[in-house]
């Protein structure tokens, strides 16, 4: 259940992509409210604008129109300088290709967005290392990427985004290169990390298997938020 602490407040979010000669509207007056604690996934086909939405609420792209307010800021408010400190102190990212950095070992990986935060080192191992632990990644502190499998690269990946204690973490396909029991582990993992640690999830997915453990179903449709439903399940 989510603590009814408002996180994001979107009002008839509006995105349109103007290429010169056709212009593609990709959302279409979208209203939705995130909650501190809330297990949420999007869902719908292709093209429906969940990847958009999930860009706009990370401060990763802009609206068109429409007001996106996050921890009570409003964006439309912000410099580019002031919503790439959001995204660096307050969100946690989780992509469907890892995105880690081919050079940094897994704990690196981990430790890199404290490091931006000037974070003492004795504090970010502790975090890292405590984190680690948690998410079953001991002994794999010193691997390069791809010394590791998919499943590992995701589970160093999800650290990285929640190390932090962001307000929020956005999580866009994440299982869709992994199998399905890696899959199946990773939501336990993450909804172990949402009960215990209070954070913040909201995933985009065509799979199945994330709405199972999602407490709010979120289904778009042609730009548009065609219905939201609570899982009686996961409640």
């Amino acid at each position: 259940m989510n603590t009814n602490n408002e996180i994001v407040s979107l009002t008839n979010i509006i995105k349109n992509y103007d290429n010169g000669k056709v212009i593609t509207k990709a959302l279409q007056g979208i209203d939705l409210k995130i909650y501190q604690g809330d297990f949420s996934v999007m869902m719908g086909p292709s093209g429906c604008g969940k990847s958009t939405l999930l860009n706009i609420i990370g401060a990763l792209d802009r609206a068109t129109s429409g007001s996106v307010i996050f921890n009570g800021k409003d964006f439309n408010s912000l410099t580019n300088k002031e919503l790439s400190i959001i995204r660096r102190n307050q969100i946690g990212f989780v992509f469907q290709n890892y995105n880690l950095l081919p050079v940094l070992t897994a704990y690196e990986n981990a430790e890199y967005v404290l490091m931006l935060q000037n974070i003492p080192l004795s504090q970010r191992k502790e975090k890292v290392m405590n984190l680690f632990k948690e998410m079953e990644l001991e002994g794999l502190e010193n691997r390069l990427p791809r010394e590791l499998s998919g499943g590992q690269q995701q589970r160093v990946a999800i650290a990285r985004a929640v190390v932090t204690n962001p307000l929020l973490v956005l999580a866009d396909e994440i299982t869709a290169n992994v199998d399905s029991k890696t899959a199946q582990s990773l939501l336990m993992l993450m909804e172990k990390l949402n009960k215990n640690n209070n954070i913040t999830f909201l995933f985009s997915t065509h799979d199945p298997i994330v709405k199972k453990f999602a407490r709010k179903v979120i289904l778009l449709k042609d730009g548009r938020i065609d219905k939201e439903e609570l899982s009686s399940e996961n409640i």
